[in-house]
């Protein structure tokens, strides 16, 4: 993919925060949709081997970044495991390093206070707590709504989907959970300080699922007027650099 003129690549922020791209000044596309249409880790390995041995590249065999990989290299996630009544999660003091707590700290194993809404967690807190031994931290569910799944959430048994990465916790996705027996999730950490929900949000607001989708999207805007096909839309990506 060889641009005409001016810039190969432009990202910008919309007026909805949303991150779109520009591939040689072309309509805007969400940025995600490029990431979909990028080689995966597999992919590149594959295409790696096949420039080592000689062998011709299969697209084919060719995979995009999935929506789970797109979040996970932008944001760490947390594990949070059904605790009785509420949820538990390991204690992180780096992720409450600066904050001012919302709600009251609750050791998981005791179900002791440790610190009350509203307490600014210092360095010198955090060490405290640390070398007291705290482990985990219990939450309500209250605690996950508004947060966004790192992973699909899946019923191994029946292949049923019952959250797809980056989708919102909800009260009915939550009873959803405690109907099907679901006790653990990945949840974003998202701080709202070095990058925000960004990449989430564009995430979700990108129609695109996978790579042949983006692929299609990417030449329907590169070569306007030309009917696009998984074919010729192969070569509407750059190849990986290696």
């Amino acid at each position: 993919m060889i641009p005409y003129r001016g810039s190969w690549l432009d990202f910008e922020f919309d007026a909805k925060d949303i991150l779109n791209v520009r591939i040689d000044r072309k309509r805007k596309l969400p940025a995600t949709t490029f990431m979909m249409a990028l080689p995966d880790e597999d992919s590149l390995k594959y295409v790696e081997k096949c420039a080592e041995t000689g062998e011709a590249v299969d697209p084919e065999r060719i995979e995009g970044m999935s929506r789970e990989e797109i979040l996970a290299h932008f944001y760490r996630s947390v594990s949070y495991r059904r605790d009785g009544e509420g949820w538990s999660h390991d204690f992180d003091a780096d992720g409450l390093k600066g904050s001012k707590l919302v709600r009251d700290l609750v050791d998981a194993k005791s179900k002791k206070v440790l610190a009350t809404a509203g307490t600014k967690m210092t360095p010198r807190s955090l060490r405290k707590l640390a070398d007291s031994g705290v482990e985990a931290i219990h939450v309500p569910d209250s605690d996950l709504l508004g947060r966004y799944a790192a992973e699909d959430v899946v019923n191994l048994q029946t292949g049923e989907v019952y959250a797809e990465a980056g989708d919102e916790i909800t009260e009915d996705l939550l009873a959803r959970f405690a109907d099907n027996g679901i006790d653990e999730i990945e949840i974003l950490f998202i701080d709202n300080v070095n990058f925000g929900p960004h990449l989430r949000n564009t995430l979700a607001a990108d129609r695109n699922t996978c790579r042949e989708d983006a692929l299609v999207d990417i030449y329907r805007v590169m070569r306007p007027g030309e009917p696009p096909t998984l074919e010729s839309s192969h070569g509407a990506v750059p190849k990986p650099v290696l």
